[in-house]
């Protein structure tokens, strides 16, 4: 059980350690991802940036996701989303599109998108559950010729831990329960909402 998210990322960032120093940047999953990545970024003495992914979650149960998509509209479905009418699905894709676009607009300003290429990238968040939206980020960062990948998170179900590295992806976590709880937020004591305007001030500060 982790503190809190901050908690979290240092306890994840010293069994990362040998990273540091190498030529790598430490990409966030806003918003939950940014405390932990920070942590991440201040330890290793690398670049942070955020890696905007939203979840298009099912109309009954918004937590349980059906795709994941970014600011392109580009998106990657699992198995469930053929169980809504396609004409509510590319709305609710679109419509978390538009919000990746707002949040990539304020959380990067004028800055560039970060150059990956030849770079050791370690895509942070606050815990894996389903995995659709750390598939749809590592899709989305593969195609920019890094030199490796890092999923680094405080806790990802062992299963799915062991499909990304069979895929050639590094998974670095410090927890990997073999049966799941559920929800990340089950293994915080403190798990409350990050707002943008900590999201900001993260990225301000290193």
């Amino acid at each position: 059980m982790f503190r809190d998210r901050r908690d979290a990322g240092q306890e994840l960032a010293r069994k990362m350690r040998d990273y540091r120093g190498k030529n790598g940047i430490v990409l966030a999953l806003p918003r939950g991802g940014v405390p932990v990545g920070y942590e991440l970024a201040k330890e290793l003495a690398m670049p942070l940036a955020a890696l905007v992914v939203r979840k298009v979650g099912h109309p009954d149960n918004p937590e349980y996701a059906l795709c994941a998509t970014d600011s392109s509209g580009e998106s990657l479905c699992g198995t469930a989303a053929a169980e809504v009418e396609a004409p509510w699905l590319a709305a609710a894709i679109a419509k978390e599109a538009a919000e990746a676009a707002r949040r990539e607009r304020l959380y990067r300003g004028a800055n560039p998108a970060p150059f990956l290429a030849g770079k050791v990238v370690i895509i942070a968040d606050d815990g894996v559950a389903t995995g659709l939206t750390m598939r749809f980020a590592i899709m989305r960062v593969r195609a920019q010729g890094p030199a490796h990948i890092v999923v680094a998170v405080p806790v990802i179900p062992a299963d799915f831990a062991g499909m990304l590295e069979e895929e050639g992806v590094v998974v670095a976590a410090v927890e990997r329960p073999e049966h799941f709880l559920g929800a990340v937020g089950a293994y915080y004591e403190q798990f409350d909402q990050v707002s943008d305007e900590e999201v900001r001030a993260a990225m301000a500060s290193l």
